[in-house]
Parts: structure tokens; sequence; C-alpha cells
């Protein structure tokens, strides 16, 4: 993956034109290519990495949903936070969030974990590293993938208007420094995950206040149902 060919939808890559150019870029090019050399398994796949990307062009945008890792197991890791494919169980941060809207929006949870329906619809299912070894946990978190994320979080607060940011859990509130709280909505409580979704998790009604204030600027609503 050569920085100047870089599979990302256009708007994205224009956006972030500088990023690939950056030392820190060519430096995780490498690293990557190099964990491959040394017969790691890195997830997701090659053609994923820029998934939320190439799904959710920036200019369509309406809610960002922050990660961290990619899922570390086999079969599950496809470039959206939180998603895994059909036919693989929904993890259990997947499943509390299906709980969450089921509780306050009084939508049902889906039989799978596929969140491409939400990417297509302008939720930018975003983690903070874009990639990671196979059952290693945090494995890529000094890659620099933190860099280039950042720069797409900053890229969504100062080119789009009235987008809803939900940033579950310690992480990803600090990255609440990068966005305008002025022109956009962000939400912030307890991560999903069963350690944390009793403690502030369940009953944040995001969904429910993304929708209200989706429409109160004259946007579409999400339509959060997987059926």
């Amino acid at each position: 993956m050569a920085t100047t060919n870089v599979q990302i939808e256009s708007s994205w890559k224009d956006a972030l034109q500088d990023e690939f150019g950056k030392p820190y870029f060519n430096t995780l090019i490498g690293f990557i290519k190099q964990e491959k050399v040394d017969g790691k398994t890195i997830y997701p796949a090659g053609s994923l990495i820029f998934n939320a990307y190439n799904t959710t062009p920036l200019d369509q945008v309406k809610v960002v949903i922050l990660g961290q890792d990619p899922y570390h197991n086999p079969g599950q890791a496809m470039g959206l936070s939180f998603s895994v494919p059909r036919g693989v169980t929904p993890p259990p941060s997947l499943r509390n969030i299906y709980k969450e809207i089921d509780d306050s929006l009084g939508i049902q949870k889906p039989g799978h974990g596929d969140l491409t329906k939400w990417a297509e619809q302008g939720v930018f299912l975003l983690n903070s590293m874009l990639t990671v070894e196979r059952n290693q946990p945090g494995s890529h978190k000094r890659s620099g993938w933190q860099y280039f994320t950042d720069a797409s979080i900053k890229a969504v607060s100062d080119k789009t208007e009235h987008t809803v940011f939900m940033l579950w859990g310690a992480f990803a509130r600090k990255k609440a420094a990068l966005i305008d709280g002025d022109k956009h909505l962000i939400l912030e409580s307890a991560h999903p995950s069963p350690f944390s979704a009793d403690k502030g998790f369940f009953g944040n009604q995001h969904f429910k206040q993304a929708n209200e204030y989706l429409e109160a600027n004259g946007k579409t609503p999400i339509d959060w149902s997987l059926a």
C-alpha cells in the first residue's frame, strides 16, 4: 500500500491528503508490511482497513461512533467499529448497544451484527486503531494509526455541520478535544462493554438524542433498525 495509492474514498483522500505524506504514515505502512513479512496475521483484511471511510464519504457523515481497536478474533473485524459480518455472533458490547436501542427506541435487536446499513446512512463507524494483530488486543496502539484517525475526527469537525459524536468510555471521551462543540453535538457516556454498560451506558439515550438533533437541524434521522 504505497502512500500515494491508498485505496480510500475520494472525499476522505482529499481531506486527509497531508497525512499520507507525513513521516508517521510511511512508518505505519512499513510497520504493517513488516508484521506480515514476519508471519503475523493482521485484522481486518487489507481491503477492509478503510471500510469505514469507503462506506461513509466525509460529506455524508451525520454521526460518528468511535471504537478503539478492531476485533482481534478470526472472522470478526470488518473495518467498521463494533460491527461483525453476518453469520458471526454479535460480541457483548454490540449486544449491549442493541439493548440500549431497544430500550430507548423500541427497536428490537436484529439477528446479526453487521452495521453496514448504519454506515450507508452516514454513521461513521471509526476505530482509533485501524488494524490489530490476531488474538493480541491493543497490539497496534503505538503504530501511528491514532494520528491518522485523530486527523479524521478533526476533519469531520471542521468540514461538516451539525454532526453527532458518540464518545463511549474514557478513551473515546478524550477525543472531545478534537471536536468543535459549538457546531456539533457531543454525547459522552460509559462504554457498552459488559464491564461498564450498567455504569452509564444503559439509559444514555444517545440514539434517541442523535435523531432528535439531526431532525432539529434539517437532516434525515438514522434508521437504527437492521432488519
